[in-house]
């Protein structure tokens, strides 16, 4: 329900605090008041457009506050858990959105930034407005066949369990299969290049070093004729000087010489010593170096040949993995998938098979649901009829119209609610055919058709507050008495706030606000006031006259009595 509602240089209102009760909130005031412009600012609240002419001149912008509490039936939890918002204590929900005089709308739920259709998404399960300027379920089409199920209670609620639960096995092996083959074609197109992929790759014949050793090799080959020139002179330096001696022979001259006089002091022996190890190391070098330079390759041959070896691993690296080793990786990968592919034909027909038997399951299910639907549609026709015509509707003709969607080329189209496509026709005048909602019933015939689907749907919509506007347009008198204790029954589920011009709607309320409009020579203003009962009658004879006067206010307590005995009878 809405417990508060708070506003601010928003049209003709520069503040406005209310505080909402349970049960009937009737709204009065005279033409021009601004009753209509609260309603602009609920629907602000709860994500219809922002428009910045409702900016109050002069002002940088524009709020609206609503702070809503709900009922653990509804679910609004899993919502808010989903887009990231906190549940505050005892299940209240504060929506507030903000309009700039430049166009710009920002709104938060507790708190929390949320975009235009976030916030439409979770205000719709909380109330739901019903009249000129509409925030209406009922043009939506869509919407029909949860009504129509609403009113077929238990029955239709476990049916659709059934089916929601069976539905969503079917989506669970149509998704495996699609997995498997998607269709034929495209399974065919996968299976060969699967395949093409992993010849490629065998071919290659991979190891996981090979490549570094191979561009080793090529650089080797690439400057063989540097090497051997930098080795044979290396070679020449250290041990096979021709013009001058190399530097083993004159390490050699150094160690024969001290070799001479090593038993003169025992320091000139570690000069040996360390002079003859660097001499068999040096020759032990020469020979390695002699070695390497003996087994220099220049053969031109054996270059070309590694460098078409690495450019079969570049490729293979460019399409299917950065290096060697992930190329191996995804080999392994597409190895075991085209292995699935290629014996997945048992598994397919298996899936078949089993999707034929849950569309038979749903299909039964869904059967059994339309002729049920079918049965309750004739009860919800015969209700709506009774009471559309007790609200000066006269001779209206209602039918709720089944259908099944139309088959399509793999078979009958099944969806969580069944097989149907349900929507409500009307006609209003004798002679005339029954059309869609949206296209024949005017603003107050569309509350009156509303107020009828609330009234027979009264216990099993969740829905916590209705709102409606003009309500009462075309009506008077008996009808108006009608659609006040309509408005009364409505209330006992749910809280009902009601713009009225109508005495017999008023005399109904639980709660009443006087809307007023002041004006000076600088600005005007909107303001509403709770009346006590006092009050109310000078308002409700206002209603009735125009000017109170003692018959007016008289009848004005008879009317309030009236509706207080009944509403007490009622409990």
């Amino acid at each position: 329900m809405l417990l508060e509602l708070e506003i601010k240089n928003f049209a003709l209102i520069d503040q406005l605090h209310l505080q909402f009760d349970t049960g009937l909130n009737i709204l009065s005031g005279e033409t021009g008041a601004g009753k209509s412009i609260i309603i602009d600012a609920v629907n602000m609240a709860i994500g219809e457009r922002a428009d910045r002419e409702f900016v109050r001149s002069g002002a940088n912008k524009a709020s609206v506050q609503a702070m809503f509490t709900f009922h653990q039936t509804v679910d609004i939890p899993n919502l808010l858990q989903a887009y990231g918002i906190e549940l505050e204590e005892d299940n209240q929900l504060i929506v507030t959105r903000e309009i700039y005089a430049n166009g710009r709308s920002v709104a938060r739920i507790n708190g929390i930034m949320v975009t235009q259709q976030v916030l439409k998404a979770i205000t719709e399960k909380l109330i739901d407005i019903h009249g000129q300027h509409q925030h209406q379920s009922l043009l939506n089409s869509g919407t029909h066949i949860d009504m129509l199920d609403a009113f077929g209670g238990k029955a239709h609620q476990n049916l659709l369990q059934q089916i929601a639960e069976e539905y969503q096995r079917l989506l669970g092996l149509e998704s495996r299969l699609s997995k498997l083959c998607g269709n034929d074609m495209e399974r065919e197109r996968r299976l060969d290049l699967l395949a093409f992929q992993l010849k490629e790759i065998d071919a290659a014949k991979l190891k996981k070093d090979e490549e570094e050793h191979l561009n080793q090799q090529s650089q080797l080959l690439a400057n063989s004729e540097k090497i051997f020139e930098g080795v044979a002179k290396s070679y020449s330096l250290l041990y096979e000087g021709s013009s001058a001696p190399s530097i083993y022979d004159m390490i050699s001259q150094v160690t024969a010489a001290l070799h001479g006089i090593i038993n003169y002091d025992p320091t000139l022996q570690d000069f040996y010593r360390s002079l003859e190890e660097m001499q068999y190391r040096l020759q032990d070098i020469s020979h390695d170096i002699r070695n390497y330079k003996d087994n220099i390759d220049f053969e031109p041959a054996l270059l070309n040949e590694i460098e078409a070896r690495l450019d079969i691993i570049n490729n293979l690296r460019r399409k299917y993995g950065r290096t060697v080793e992930a190329v191996l990786e995804y080999r392994d990968t597409i190895a075991v998938e085209l292995e699935l592919l290629q014996n997945s034909e048992v598994e397919i027909q298996k899936i078949r098979s089993d999707i034929d038997k849950q569309a038979a399951v749903l299909m039964k299910l869904s059967t059994d649901l339309s002729k049920l639907r079918k049965e309750t549609a004739a009860e919800m026709e015969k209700a709506l009829i009774e009471i559309l015509e007790t609200l000066n509707m006269g001779k209206v003709a209602f039918v709720v119209d089944i259908l099944p969607f139309k088959e399509t080329k793999t078979g009958q189209r099944f969806t969580a609610k069944g097989i149907d496509q349900v929507e409500f026709l009307i006609s209003t005048n004798i002679g005339e055919a029954p059309r869609p909602l949206a296209k024949i019933a005017s603003g107050g015939e569309m509350s009156r058709i509303m107020l009828a689907l609330k009234t027979i749907l009264a216990d099993a919509d969740n829905i916590g507050c209705l709102i409606f506007d003009e309500i009462d347009t075309g009506i008077s008198g008996k009808t108006a008495q009608i659609v006040g204790e309509k408005l009364q029954y409505i209330a006992n589920k749910h809280q009902v706030l009601c713009i009225t011009h109508l005495p017999q709607i008023a005399s109904q309320a639980d709660t009443h606000y006087l809307i007023e409009k002041f004006s000076d020579q600088k600005i005007t203003r909107t303001a509403v006031t709770r009346l006590d009962d006092e009050k109310r009658v000078m308002e409700i004879s206002r209603l009735l006259g125009g000017e109170s006067s003692d018959i007016t206010i008289k009848l004005a307590q008879e009317l309030m009595e009236t509706a207080r005995i009944k509403k007490n009878k009622g409990k």
